[in-house]
């Protein structure tokens, strides 16, 4: 299979107000700058009302700018319509037509540009063929199942041959597993071909698992942009951490900052932390958060540096979830039921805790 066309995409200081039915205009999207490169699969991540589905729509030219600029392969875009961007979206509601059969549906956007019939036939059938529904486009919507229609959603945007493909939470309506299906079958048809995606989801696993950057929103600015593990494990601020992950928070003091080292003091005793995981310019005597990741929590009976209370199990299949009271707070680890010792422990245990230094980070209060 051949790749497709595909392109740069430039935004430029866009800005998107609404206004709020009393004269007042609330900013969605506030002076935000990107550029995403040919052939990449990025994923604006967020909470909801972070302005992610509004950058979308101002993409696809559903929603006007208030300002800034978009540009296209180097082409000046945003004045441009909705249906001359050729950059289809892959909705949450699949919007199939029910009435009309799966191959139809697919040749739809084929049949309003009034593409040739036999034309329509050959692209049809490899869009189905790339989404392995190729038999099935006899049936209707109704006689498929939710993975399969949005797959039929896929084809119908692929058909077009769009140099940018837009994914507005489109796995929302599936369940767990026919999600990490879908995920799988819309990133490796988007690296077979080669185009660029933009891919919108509130789904911390989704964003890490198919991005090659993540642009993590909030309050309709851009927080921190990087690769998905850049992103998981140097997280530049309290918010990226704790929306990335569920890191845990404990108050700590700043004893030493060394070339390489940050020293602080945790249960009246130093610990030693990497000063490259930190982005900031941290000093000796402040007071921070050290932001520890769940799976870098050891919870053991072996006598370790640190010791807490068991506070709570739950079990997650392969691994549990263990809360622990610890420095007057709870904090959770999982870990591998396999390696876990703690299985008869109760509630109010005393356990031993380390930590894997190598994913600590030190985050100034915000």
């Amino acid at each position: 299979m051949n790749k497709w066309e595909s392109a740069d995409l430039v935004l430029k200081n866009i800005v998107k107000q609404f206004d709020d039915g009393s004269g007042q205009k609330v900013t969605a999207v506030n002076d935000l700058s990107l550029t995403i490169k040919k052939g990449e699969f990025v994923t604006l991540l967020g909470p909801s009302g972070c302005g992610k589905t509004t950058t979308l729509r101002m993409i696809a030219g559903f929603e006007p700018l208030n300002s800034g600029e978009i540009y296209l392969g180097g082409r000046q875009i945003d004045e441009v319509p909705a249906f001359e961007r050729n950059m289809p979206m892959v909705f949450q509601s699949y919007a199939l037509f029910p009435h009309l059969s799966i191959f139809e549906n697919v040749a739809y956007g084929l049949r309003a540009r009034k593409v040739e019939n036999k034309v329509i036939k050959n692209d049809v059938d490899m869009a189905l063929q790339l989404v392995n529904l190729e038999g099935l486009e006899g049936r209707y919507p109704g006689e498929l199942s939710g993975g399969q229609q949005q797959r039929v959603a896929l084809a119908r945007a692929l058909v077009l041959k769009p140099k940018i493909i837009l994914f507005d939470e489109p796995l929302s309506n599936l369940d767990a597993k026919l999600r990490t299906q879908t995920r799988l079958e819309i990133k490796r048809v988007q690296k077979m071909l080669g185009i660029t995606a933009i891919y919108v989801t509130h789904d911390q696993e989704e964003a890490l698992s198919m991005s090659d950057q993540v642009i993590v929103m909030n309050k309709g600015e851009i927080v921190q942009a990087g690769p998905p593990e850049e992103i998981y494990n140097r997280p530049n601020s309290i918010f990226v951490a704790d929306f990335i992950g569920d890191a845990n928070f404990i108050d700590v003091d700043v004893l030493e900052v060394k070339d390489k080292i940050i020293a602080v003091n945790l249960q009246n005793q130093t610990l030693e932390i990497n000063k490259g995981n930190s982005y900031q310019d941290i000093k000796a005597g402040e007071k921070v958060y050290l932001s520890i990741k769940p799976e870098a929590v050891n919870v053991n009976q072996n006598g370790a540096k640190f010791s807490g209370n068991l506070y709570s199990t739950s079990f997650l299949g392969a691994n549990t979830e263990y809360e622990i009271e610890f420095e007057n707070i709870i904090i959770s680890s999982v870990q591998k039921n396999s390696e876990s010792d703690l299985k008869t422990l109760t509630y109010g245990s005393k356990v031993s805790i380390d930590f894997n230094v190598d994913y600590l980070q030190i985050l100034r209060k915000e």
